[in-house]
């Protein structure tokens, strides 16, 4: 078997040898950074995410940190959606587009200062991107990738181990708010948010070499509510119905194809990279639009990215862009972008490994 080298491509997150420690059974890459992806159990995990806690390794999700006097117009200028009301600690999912529409990552934008902003990244190269239009439009903004590395804390008692942490404040924060805070000298931005709909905070470390530190801290405070390692859960999300840019999406998926219609502000200024084409998309109507799919074959399987044909009536209409076993409805289930002809309660056939799986297209989510 060929031996793979990283070349030193592949970085470490500051919680790697924790992870590693936990018992971290298997890595993926994301944003050149290794990221894990299970601890041995896949069924413990899930129920761990959806009756207690669990934390999870995310610092792989990078931040693209634009500075300076044009900051909040670069931030403008890349993202579909109004952010002339934005707040100082507050952050907005965010769709971005090139110009042909095309929507090319939906990272959550955070506001740090008038002057700053984060753009909290999925698997994607946007400090580039940011990078090309600041330069080709002369504005004066600096753009890096800061030291920082997100540590989410997911589930329903989330909140109390995020609480009994840093205090009572956090509880009061709005999803996608954030704030400062401090312990044992490792500096952070907590927020409400994370990859599941159970509830949670996102940990910004904002100092790499704190990484374990930080690590065990969260998981000592964690031990009454059965703490435990994960990752971002595919079942878990497939379920709950959330987005994964590049899985989800191909070459020419726009966000009204992907259910981020009410993400994107028309109104907003010309100069918005894509927008000129979104107008035109929503006038012309969508051709595609993404539904969930609830395969007939009932056997659970790995949990996957795929690019599987639908048919409906015998002629193609779309493809299955992943799927995962859901422990709550006991099936196989993912994600169809597909014509706008077929709807929710449709039968379709699945083509896989030369054999067609009966299927059920339904309305996202699958669970609320």
């Amino acid at each position: 078997m060929a031996e793979i080298v990283s070349a030193g491509r592949l970085r470490k997150s500051p919680y790697y040898h924790s992870t590693i420690a936990e018992g971290a059974e298997s890595l993926l890459t994301y944003n050149r950074m290794l990221i894990p992806r299970g601890y041995g159990d896949r069924e413990a995990e899930y129920w761990r995410l959806i009756n207690g806690v669990s934390m999870w390794d995310v610092a792989a999700q990078r931040q693209v940190k634009l500075k300076g006097p044009d900051a909040a117009r670069l931030a403008q200028v890349l993202c579909a959606r109004d952010l002339s009301t934005q707040k100082v600690n507050q952050g907005k999912y965010v769709p971005i587009c090139d110009h042909r529409g095309t929507l090319i990552n939906d990272p959550i934008a955070l506001k740090i200062e008038d002057d700053c902003y984060w753009l909290s990244i999925g698997n994607s190269d946007i400090w580039f991107w940011a990078s090309c239009v600041a330069g080709e439009r002369g504005l004066d903004v600096e753009i890096s990738e800061p030291d920082v590395s997100p540590l989410a804390v997911q589930g329903p008692q989330a909140e109390n181990v995020v609480a009994g942490l840093f205090g009572d404040w956090v509880r009061d924060l709005k999803y996608f708010w954030f704030g400062s805070a401090e312990i044992e000298g490792i500096p952070l931005k907590i927020a409400r948010s994370g990859w599941s709909k159970q509830g949670g905070f996102e940990l910004y470390l904002m100092d790499g070499t704190k990484g374990d530190a930080l690590w065990q801290i969260v998981k000592e405070a964690g031990k009454p509510f059965d703490i435990g390692p994960g990752y971002p859960n595919p079942s878990e999300r497939t379920e709950s119905g959330l987005l994964n840019w590049g899985t989800d999406t191909d070459e020419r998926t726009n966000p009204f194809e992907v259910r981020l219609g009410n993400y994107v502000n028309l109104e907003i200024d010309d100069e918005v990279i894509g927008i000129r084409a979104l107008r035109q998309i929503r006038s012309d109507g969508i051709k595609r639009h993404q539904l969930g799919i609830m395969l007939g074959d009932k056997e659970e399987h790995e949990d996957q990215s795929i690019r599987l044909d639908i048919e409906k009536n015998g002629r193609k209409v779309g493809h299955m862009t992943h799927k995962a076993w859901s422990y709550r409805l006991k099936r196989m289930i993912g994600y169809a972008l597909i014509s706008v002809e077929a709807r929710a309660g449709d039968e379709v056939q699945v083509l896989k490994e030369g054999r067609y799986v009966d299927g059920e297209l339904v309305s996202l989510p699958f669970l609320p």
